[in-house]
Protein backbone atom coordinates (compact mmCIF):
# COMPACT_ATOMS: atom_id res chain seq x y z
CA UNK A 1 0.00 0.00 0.00
CA UNK A 2 1.44 3.35 -1.04
CA UNK A 3 1.95 5.96 1.65
CA UNK A 4 0.95 9.61 1.43
CA UNK A 5 3.63 12.06 0.37
CA UNK A 6 4.04 14.68 3.13
CA UNK A 7 6.99 16.58 1.64
CA UNK A 8 7.75 17.08 -2.02
CA UNK A 9 10.84 18.94 -3.24
CA UNK A 10 11.21 19.76 -6.93
CA UNK A 11 14.30 21.20 -8.65
CA UNK A 12 15.40 23.03 -5.50
CA UNK A 13 18.40 25.31 -6.06
CA UNK A 14 20.50 27.65 -3.97
CA UNK A 15 23.08 29.65 -5.88
CA UNK A 16 25.18 32.34 -4.26
CA UNK A 17 25.95 35.10 -6.77
CA UNK A 18 29.41 36.40 -7.43
CA UNK A 19 32.07 36.63 -10.09
CA UNK A 20 32.00 32.84 -10.02
CA UNK A 21 28.54 31.84 -8.72
CA UNK A 22 28.64 29.11 -6.07
CA UNK A 23 26.05 26.36 -6.44
CA UNK A 24 25.32 25.13 -2.91
CA UNK A 25 22.31 23.05 -3.97
CA UNK A 26 21.97 22.31 -7.65
CA UNK A 27 18.40 21.35 -8.50
CA UNK A 28 17.48 18.44 -6.21
CA UNK A 29 14.13 16.63 -6.18
CA UNK A 30 12.82 14.10 -3.66
CA UNK A 31 9.72 13.05 -1.72
CA UNK A 32 9.24 12.11 1.93
CA UNK A 33 6.41 9.70 2.69
CA UNK A 34 4.21 9.54 5.78
CA UNK A 35 5.99 7.52 8.48
CA UNK A 36 9.22 7.32 6.50
CA UNK A 37 12.67 8.01 7.94
CA UNK A 38 14.79 9.41 5.13
CA UNK A 39 18.54 9.77 5.57
CA UNK A 40 20.30 12.77 4.08
CA UNK A 41 23.99 11.98 3.77
CA UNK A 42 27.04 13.63 2.29
CA UNK A 43 30.40 15.05 3.26
CA UNK A 44 30.81 18.53 4.73
CA UNK A 45 29.88 21.08 2.07
CA UNK A 46 27.69 18.66 0.11
CA UNK A 47 24.57 20.78 0.62
CA UNK A 48 22.82 19.07 3.55
CA UNK A 49 22.63 22.08 5.87
CA UNK A 50 21.61 24.42 3.04
CA UNK A 51 18.82 22.01 2.09
CA UNK A 52 17.54 21.84 5.67
CA UNK A 53 17.65 25.63 5.99
CA UNK A 54 15.52 25.99 2.87
CA UNK A 55 13.08 23.36 4.17
CA UNK A 56 12.72 25.46 7.33
CA UNK A 57 12.45 28.76 5.43
CA UNK A 58 15.48 30.20 7.21
CA UNK A 59 17.14 30.42 3.80
CA UNK A 60 15.40 31.47 0.60
CA UNK A 61 15.88 29.16 -2.41
CA UNK A 62 17.09 30.58 -5.71
CA UNK A 63 14.47 28.50 -7.49
CA UNK A 64 12.42 25.32 -7.21
CA UNK A 65 9.41 24.34 -5.13
CA UNK A 66 8.73 22.86 -1.69
CA UNK A 67 5.35 21.38 -0.82
CA UNK A 68 4.33 20.13 2.61
CA UNK A 69 1.08 18.18 2.84
CA UNK A 70 0.31 19.14 -0.80
CA UNK A 71 0.52 22.85 0.03
CA UNK A 72 3.00 25.39 -1.34
CA UNK A 73 5.45 26.13 1.49
CA UNK A 74 5.99 29.74 0.48
CA UNK A 75 2.25 30.50 0.42
CA UNK A 76 1.31 28.59 3.60
CA UNK A 77 4.50 28.92 5.65
CA UNK A 78 2.97 29.70 9.07
CA UNK A 79 0.29 27.03 8.79
CA UNK A 80 2.78 24.38 7.68
CA UNK A 81 5.44 25.12 10.31
CA UNK A 82 2.94 24.33 13.07
CA UNK A 83 3.40 20.69 12.05
CA UNK A 84 7.14 20.71 11.28
CA UNK A 85 9.84 20.53 13.97
CA UNK A 86 13.62 20.73 13.96
CA UNK A 87 16.34 19.56 16.33
CA UNK A 88 20.09 19.83 15.90
CA UNK A 89 23.14 19.16 18.03
CA UNK A 90 24.61 22.40 16.65
CA UNK A 91 21.74 24.72 17.63
CA UNK A 92 21.12 25.68 21.24
CA UNK A 93 18.39 27.57 23.10
CA UNK A 94 18.44 30.88 25.04
CA UNK A 95 21.04 30.18 27.73
CA UNK A 96 19.63 32.38 30.51
CA UNK A 97 16.17 30.76 30.38
CA UNK A 98 15.43 27.59 32.31
CA UNK A 99 14.27 24.37 30.67
CA UNK A 100 10.68 25.12 31.71
CA UNK A 101 10.86 28.70 30.43
CA UNK A 102 12.26 27.64 27.06
CA UNK A 103 9.59 24.99 26.61
CA UNK A 104 6.86 27.41 27.64
CA UNK A 105 8.00 29.90 24.99
CA UNK A 106 8.02 27.29 22.25
CA UNK A 107 4.76 25.78 23.44
CA UNK A 108 3.09 29.19 23.13
CA UNK A 109 4.65 29.75 19.68
CA UNK A 110 3.20 26.44 18.50
CA UNK A 111 -0.20 27.17 20.04
CA UNK A 112 -0.20 24.46 22.70
CA UNK A 113 -2.46 24.98 25.69
CA UNK A 114 -0.78 25.04 29.10
CA UNK A 115 -2.23 21.64 29.88
CA UNK A 116 -0.92 20.11 26.65
CA UNK A 117 2.52 21.62 27.17
CA UNK A 118 2.84 20.48 30.79
CA UNK A 119 1.66 16.95 30.00
CA UNK A 120 3.80 16.42 26.91
CA UNK A 121 6.99 18.05 28.16
CA UNK A 122 6.74 16.29 31.52
CA UNK A 123 6.57 12.91 29.81
CA UNK A 124 9.45 13.69 27.45
CA UNK A 125 11.70 15.22 30.12
CA UNK A 126 11.25 12.08 32.21
CA UNK A 127 11.97 9.92 29.19
CA UNK A 128 15.27 11.69 28.54
CA UNK A 129 16.29 11.83 32.20
CA UNK A 130 16.37 15.63 32.57
CA UNK A 131 13.11 16.27 34.46
CA UNK A 132 15.03 17.04 37.67
CA UNK A 133 16.79 19.91 35.90
CA UNK A 134 13.70 21.69 34.58
CA UNK A 135 14.42 24.75 36.80
CA UNK A 136 18.05 24.93 35.62
CA UNK A 137 19.09 27.53 33.03
CA UNK A 138 20.35 26.08 29.76
CA UNK A 139 23.81 27.48 30.58
CA UNK A 140 24.08 24.91 33.41
CA UNK A 141 23.35 21.91 31.17
CA UNK A 142 25.88 19.62 29.53
CA UNK A 143 26.07 19.34 25.74
CA UNK A 144 24.25 16.01 25.90
CA UNK A 145 21.48 17.43 28.08
CA UNK A 146 21.01 20.34 25.67
CA UNK A 147 20.70 17.90 22.78
CA UNK A 148 18.02 15.97 24.68
CA UNK A 149 16.21 19.23 25.48
CA UNK A 150 16.20 20.07 21.75
CA UNK A 151 14.51 16.73 21.11
CA UNK A 152 11.89 17.47 23.79
CA UNK A 153 11.22 20.84 22.12
CA UNK A 154 10.87 19.20 18.71
CA UNK A 155 8.58 16.33 19.69
CA UNK A 156 6.37 18.04 22.26
CA UNK A 157 4.16 19.45 19.49
CA UNK A 158 3.48 15.94 18.08
CA UNK A 159 4.86 17.05 14.70
CA UNK A 160 3.97 15.38 11.44
CA UNK A 161 7.51 15.97 10.15
CA UNK A 162 10.77 16.35 12.06
CA UNK A 163 14.11 17.43 10.61
CA UNK A 164 16.85 15.89 12.76
CA UNK A 165 20.41 17.14 12.26
CA UNK A 166 23.00 14.93 14.00
CA UNK A 167 20.66 14.19 16.94
CA UNK A 168 23.09 11.86 18.75
CA UNK A 169 26.44 13.58 18.01
CA UNK A 170 27.14 14.73 21.59
CA UNK A 171 25.58 11.80 23.43
CA UNK A 172 27.14 8.85 25.23
CA UNK A 173 26.45 5.52 23.45
CA UNK A 174 23.74 4.41 25.91
CA UNK A 175 21.83 7.69 25.61
CA UNK A 176 22.33 7.72 21.83
CA UNK A 177 20.79 4.24 21.66
CA UNK A 178 17.83 5.46 23.71
CA UNK A 179 17.35 8.42 21.35
CA UNK A 180 17.28 6.06 18.36
CA UNK A 181 14.67 3.88 20.10
CA UNK A 182 12.65 7.01 20.87
CA UNK A 183 12.73 8.17 17.24
CA UNK A 184 11.53 4.77 16.04
CA UNK A 185 8.78 4.77 18.70
CA UNK A 186 7.54 8.19 17.58
CA UNK A 187 7.33 6.96 14.00
CA UNK A 188 5.43 3.84 15.08
CA UNK A 189 3.10 5.64 17.51
CA UNK A 190 2.29 8.80 15.58
CA UNK A 191 3.35 8.04 11.98
CA UNK A 192 5.94 10.82 12.21
CA UNK A 193 8.02 11.40 9.07
CA UNK A 194 11.67 12.21 9.66
CA UNK A 195 14.51 13.66 7.60
CA UNK A 196 17.66 12.43 9.33
CA UNK A 197 21.30 13.50 9.00
CA UNK A 198 24.21 11.87 10.81
CA UNK A 199 27.85 10.93 10.33
CA UNK A 200 27.30 7.69 12.26
CA UNK A 201 26.72 5.25 9.43
CA UNK A 202 25.78 2.29 11.67
CA UNK A 203 23.10 4.49 13.21
CA UNK A 204 21.83 5.63 9.81
CA UNK A 205 21.65 2.03 8.57
CA UNK A 206 19.62 1.09 11.65
CA UNK A 207 17.22 4.03 11.60
CA UNK A 208 16.65 5.04 7.98
CA UNK A 209 14.29 3.37 5.51
CA UNK A 210 15.90 5.10 2.55
CA UNK A 211 18.95 7.28 1.93
CA UNK A 212 19.71 10.26 -0.28
CA UNK A 213 23.40 10.90 -0.86
CA UNK A 214 24.35 14.47 -1.71
CA UNK A 215 27.54 15.36 -3.52
CA UNK A 216 28.41 18.89 -4.60
CA UNK A 217 24.81 19.97 -4.21
CA UNK A 218 23.28 17.13 -6.22
CA UNK A 219 21.62 13.84 -5.27
CA UNK A 220 23.88 11.11 -6.62
CA UNK A 221 22.14 8.15 -4.94
CA UNK A 222 18.64 7.36 -3.67
CA UNK A 223 18.27 3.82 -2.36
CA UNK A 224 17.91 1.48 0.62
CA UNK A 225 20.89 1.43 3.03
CA UNK A 226 21.61 -2.24 2.31
CA UNK A 227 21.62 -1.65 -1.45
CA UNK A 228 24.07 1.24 -1.16
CA UNK A 229 26.39 -0.92 0.96
CA UNK A 230 26.19 -3.75 -1.58
CA UNK A 231 27.13 -1.37 -4.40
CA UNK A 232 30.66 -1.14 -2.98
CA UNK A 233 32.79 -3.87 -4.54
CA UNK A 234 35.50 -3.75 -1.89
CA UNK A 235 35.43 -6.29 0.93
CA UNK A 236 37.84 -6.63 3.85
CA UNK A 237 39.61 -9.71 5.09
CA UNK A 238 40.94 -9.69 8.65
CA UNK A 239 43.53 -12.28 9.63
CA UNK A 240 45.21 -13.09 12.93
CA UNK A 241 48.59 -14.32 11.76
CA UNK A 242 50.53 -16.82 13.82
CA UNK A 243 53.51 -17.05 11.47
CA UNK A 244 54.28 -15.15 8.26
CA UNK A 245 53.18 -11.52 8.74
CA UNK A 246 55.92 -10.19 6.45
CA UNK A 247 54.99 -12.75 3.79
CA UNK A 248 51.32 -11.75 4.11
CA UNK A 249 52.20 -8.07 3.67
CA UNK A 250 54.35 -8.91 0.64
CA UNK A 251 51.45 -10.86 -0.92
CA UNK A 252 49.10 -7.93 -0.30
CA UNK A 253 51.53 -5.54 -2.01
CA UNK A 254 52.00 -7.90 -4.95
CA UNK A 255 48.22 -8.22 -5.41
CA UNK A 256 47.70 -4.44 -4.97
CA UNK A 257 45.59 -4.89 -1.84
CA UNK A 258 45.72 -1.99 0.65
CA UNK A 259 46.35 -3.27 4.17
CA UNK A 260 47.01 -2.24 7.74
CA UNK A 261 48.80 -4.18 10.46
CA UNK A 262 48.04 -3.99 14.16
CA UNK A 263 50.09 -6.30 16.39
CA UNK A 264 49.45 -9.79 14.96
CA UNK A 265 46.36 -8.80 12.96
CA UNK A 266 46.31 -7.66 9.36
CA UNK A 267 43.29 -6.26 7.54
CA UNK A 268 43.27 -6.19 3.73
CA UNK A 269 40.97 -4.44 1.26
CA UNK A 270 40.11 -6.38 -1.88
CA UNK A 271 37.38 -7.15 -4.37
CA UNK A 272 35.22 -10.07 -3.33
CA UNK A 273 36.42 -11.97 -6.42
CA UNK A 274 40.02 -11.78 -5.11
CA UNK A 275 39.38 -13.61 -1.83
CA UNK A 276 40.08 -17.06 -3.27
CA UNK A 277 43.28 -15.75 -4.89
CA UNK A 278 44.45 -14.30 -1.57
CA UNK A 279 43.79 -17.49 0.40
CA UNK A 280 45.57 -19.58 -2.23
CA UNK A 281 48.60 -17.28 -2.14
CA UNK A 282 48.74 -17.42 1.67
CA UNK A 283 48.63 -21.22 1.59
CA UNK A 284 51.36 -21.31 -1.06
CA UNK A 285 53.56 -19.05 1.06
CA UNK A 286 53.06 -21.19 4.16
CA UNK A 287 51.38 -18.43 6.14
CA UNK A 288 49.77 -19.69 9.35
CA UNK A 289 46.72 -17.80 10.60
CA UNK A 290 44.40 -18.70 13.47
CA UNK A 291 41.39 -16.52 12.69
CA UNK A 292 39.87 -15.14 9.52
CA UNK A 293 36.98 -12.70 9.19
CA UNK A 294 35.54 -11.74 5.82
CA UNK A 295 33.81 -8.39 6.30
CA UNK A 296 31.17 -7.40 3.76
CA UNK A 297 30.89 -3.73 2.73
CA UNK A 298 28.93 -1.51 5.09
CA UNK A 299 27.17 1.82 4.68
CA UNK A 300 30.30 3.45 6.12
CA UNK A 301 32.35 1.85 3.34
CA UNK A 302 29.90 3.32 0.83
CA UNK A 303 30.14 6.76 2.46
CA UNK A 304 33.96 6.72 2.40
CA UNK A 305 33.95 5.45 -1.18
CA UNK A 306 31.66 8.26 -2.31
CA UNK A 307 33.58 10.95 -0.45
CA UNK A 308 36.84 9.72 -1.99
CA UNK A 309 35.23 9.58 -5.43
CA UNK A 310 33.89 13.12 -5.04
CA UNK A 311 37.27 14.51 -3.95
CA UNK A 312 38.86 13.16 -7.14
CA UNK A 313 36.56 15.19 -9.41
Amino acid sequence: MSRTTVLSVKNLKKIYPGKTPFIAVGGISFDLKEGEILGLLGSNGAGKTTTIQMLLSTLKPTSGSIEYFEKDFFKHRSEILKHVAFASTYVSLPWMLTIDQNLEVFGRLYGLSEGERVERTGELLERFGIAAKRKFPVSKLSAGQITRLMLVKAFMIRPRIVLLDEPTASLDPDIAHDVIEFVLEQRKKFGTSILYTSHNMAEVAEVCDRILFLQQGKIVADDLPKNLAKSVETSRVKLQVGDGMKRTAAIAERLNMPYKVEHRTIELELDESQIATLLSALAGAGVVYTNIHILQPTLEDYFLHMVKKGSQK
